[in-house]
């Protein structure tokens, strides 16, 4: 049975893609830090292994190669999905701000993926899947540390891809937009006609997980008109700068 490790399966984006794999027969190695989420999860769909497990903690990785070593199977896909948000100017959250974003999106996807490369190359054809953001093309205010660690993950998943091809492990990477979940419900977005068809759906992310996954895309925006913006930057950067500057689009409450 091929195997799939998804991180922040608890919720939003990763339990939807979760959701998905099991309805295509995967066999889904669950890990996030909520584990009654997690238990609800392989309950529901039966071929979930929940690990509960906070991704930066030092013993995590291990705790992932030992939980797919235990189901005997190919690993063929790797979900680095779980990230978190502190929204602040860098001059208020300072150093300290960027540090804890680093550690949470970009530093435990790395250590992850370095766990279970082996087993990935061993599974090859296989793939790994990193969720980035728009905010790893285009950065905008009060999320600096976001951005920082968006682009960063961008960035090493397109060299890593290279590194791994001709190791049969393919790399993808899925950069959504404004994502309606329960971390970022986007209400203010949702509620007005004007700015609800801005936001997307986590079961549109699961999709394209799926679609960057063992052969698949290299990169993928959710919804797809977000890939406008990293060319609105390159093609008018002015006018990119004012609409993003000026808080024109508000991706808050």
């Amino acid at each position: 049975m091929s195997l799939a490790v998804v991180t922040g399966a608890s919720s939003g984006i990763g339990a939807a893609t979760a959701r998905l794999l099991a309805a295509e027969s995967w066999r889904v190695i669950a890990v996030a830090r909520r584990a009654d989420r997690l238990a609800e999860l392989a309950a529901e769909l039966g071929t979930v292994a929940a690990v509960p497990a906070d991704l930066t903690d030092a013993q995590a990785p291990g705790l992932g190669r030992e939980a797919v070593e235990a189901e005997g199977g190919e690993l063929k896909l790797l979900v680095n999905n779980a990230g978190a948000e502190w929204r602040s100017t860098f001059a208020d959250g300072g150093h300290e701000n960027v540090r804890r974003t680093m550690e949470v999106n970009f530093d435990a996807p790395v250590r992850l993926t370095e766990a279970l490369l082996p087993l990935l190359r061993g599974s090859a054809p296989s793939a790994v899947v990193n969720v980035s953001s728009v905010a790893g093309r285009v950065g905008r205010p009060r999320n600096s540390a976001y951005a920082a660690s968006k682009f960063a993950l961008a960035g090493w998943s397109e060299a890593l891809g290279l590194e791994e091809e001709p190791h049969g492990v393919h790399v993808g990477v899925v950069l959504p937009g404004f994502i309606s979940t329960e971390g970022f419900p986007h209400r203010r977005l949702r509620r007005s006609a004007r700015t609800r068809w801005l936001v997307g759906s986590p079961e549109q992310v699961a999709k394209a997980i799926w679609r960057a996954g063992p052969g698949g895309r290299r990169e993928l925006y959710v919804p797809r008109f977000y890939a406008f913006v990293p060319r609105a930057r390159q093609l008018a950067p002015r006018l990119t700068r004012r609409a993003l500057g000026g808080g024109r689009i508000e991706d808050t409450g």
